[in-house]
């Protein structure tokens, strides 16, 4: 025979529980989701130069260009592309470094931090 009172479910403190941690996970994915979306169409911009030759981008201030111009229409506002691409023209190929850091208060002096750090070899036209 088994007891009603085991049977219950979860009490209300359990469910306060239960929705105060995905609520914290919920808060830090929204803080975290558009770093990961502005690195991404930074990711897209430097690759699309080898898939779309139209661009004409045969040196490395056409490069800088480019990804400034993609930058402006994505949205991403915060970041300079002198200060987070190094490129360099080795051959017939860009060698493109992107890398930089950003930063999220979360509690009180505990801050989320997503570092992105990523190389590319473009080939150029």
């Amino acid at each position: 025979m088994t007891f009603a009172r085991s049977q219950k479910g979860m009490s209300l403190l359990g469910w306060v529980v239960v929705l105060t941690i995905v609520a914290f996970f919920a808060s830090t994915a929204f803080k975290m989701l558009p770093h990961y979306m502005d690195f991404w169409s930074l990711e897209k911009a430097i690759e699309s130069v080898e898939n779309d030759r139209a661009l004409g981008v045969v040196t490395v201030a056409d490069f800088y260009n480019h990804v400034e111009k993609s930058m402006q229409i994505n949205g991403v506002r915060e970041l300079d592309s002198k200060e987070i691409l190094d490129i360099n023209l080795e051959g017939e190929d860009f060698l493109v470094h992107l890398q930089y850091e950003k930063r999220e208060p979360l509690i009180e002096n505990l801050d989320l931090v997503a570092k992105f750090d990523k190389e590319f070899r473009i080939r150029s036209q």
